[in-house]
């Protein structure tokens, strides 16, 4: 295992101070915790918090500020935060509005989000939640009940960031959240498996002619494995399995091309050519593209789709809102 690092069991804490000195104009981190929170709250406005497992960067801490997130609770290496670090995320969040929480569906993240729901109520905050399920690669997999949530939860950040910040209150941020999310779909490759730092070897194993579609950000299995294919050909793959879980023929789309940590620009970019191509011939209008590693797997090699349907003319508008965060530009 070749690594940039000290001590493996450091590698959160240390990755935490480095992004906190490099972006402290922005961000600070919560003393004593692993909660990532924007610098300037804004009065009277919901809070946003999300978090998971460290090892997803940019995800969760690199969309903290103003129009996303108000702060982040980063867990282990692909372990979700303890319930105390989530409270914290959300104390340090409410701004007097309350908070909602944006959980992707694992069973860690739920309980202990959840959890921490329970005691800051007890602290007289209102909180709610809503639960992101984007990845239509396989019904249950590993620490889930049902579909995963994977980078379609970056959309949800960024357009009820946006409605939040317009001055909408819980409930209404809760009952977007909720019609918007079954819009979100993803489905995921991958070539090369990641390695925790902890661990010392990748967590699954590919043969070096051999690529597995619908794998997890955590390395879970997805729903066939096969030879190395072309880029277009697991564009196909990709855009012809998403149709049968999203209308495509007449709808305006938000695309997500997401690289999963070790994918360089150039392949994602000859991936976006072809997949691209590929939903515009199945009638699909293209409004809103974004590329580049927003929700990795540490090295993973591969990349991720996700096609969001605007079926609310306003989602265009919050995704197109400028934000200052370190990794939405």
């Amino acid at each position: 295992m070749k690594k940039i690092m000290n001590a493996p069991e450091n590698i959160v804490n240390e990755m935490l101070e480095g992004l906190t000195t490099v972006h402290k104009e922005l961000v600070y981190r919560v003393p004593g915790t692993s909660v990532i929170a924007k610098v300037a709250q804004s009065a009277g406005q919901v809070g946003l918090v999300s978090g998971g497992g460290s090892g997803h960067e940019p995800a969760h801490a690199g969309f903290v500020g103003d129009g996303m997130l108000a702060a982040a609770a980063c867990g282990p290496v692909f372990t979700s935060p303890s319930p105390d670090q989530v409270l914290e995320a959300i104390k340090v969040a409410d701004s007097g509005a309350g908070v909602l929480l944006i959980i992707k569906n694992y069973s860690g993240d739920i309980m202990n989000f959840d959890m921490a729901k329970d005691l800051a109520e007890m602290e007289g905050i209102a909180v709610d939640f809503v639960i992101v399920d984007d990845d239509i690669a396989v019904e249950d997999s590993t620490y889930t009940q049902g579909r995963r949530g994977v980078a379609g939860t970056i959309l949800v950040h960024k357009i009820l960031g946006a409605a939040a910040r317009s001055g909408l209150k819980l409930a209404e941020l809760k009952a977007i959240g909720d019609a918007l999310i079954p819009n979100i779909k993803t489905l995921g490759l991958a070539i090369n498996p990641a390695t925790v730092p902890e661990v010392g070897k990748p967590g699954f194993e590919l043969g070096a002619d051999e690529i597995e579609f619908g794998i997890g950000i955590h390395g879970e299995p997805g729903y066939r494995r096969e030879k190395l294919k072309t880029s277009a050909e697991m564009a196909t793959e990709l855009v012809d399995t998403l149709e049968r879980s999203i209308s495509l023929e007449q709808q305006s789309i938000a695309v997500l091309i997401n690289g999963l940590g070790a994918t360089p620009l150039m392949e994602q970019y000859v991936f976006a050519n072809d997949a691209l191509r590929l939903l515009e011939a199945k009638g699909a209008s293209i409004v809103f593209k974004k590329l580049g590693d927003y929700m990795t797997a540490i090295d993973m090699a591969g990349v991720s789709l996700t096609v969001l349907t605007l079926t609310d003319s306003r989602y265009l508008d919050w995704l197109n809102e400028p934000v200052t965060t370190i990794a939405w530009n």
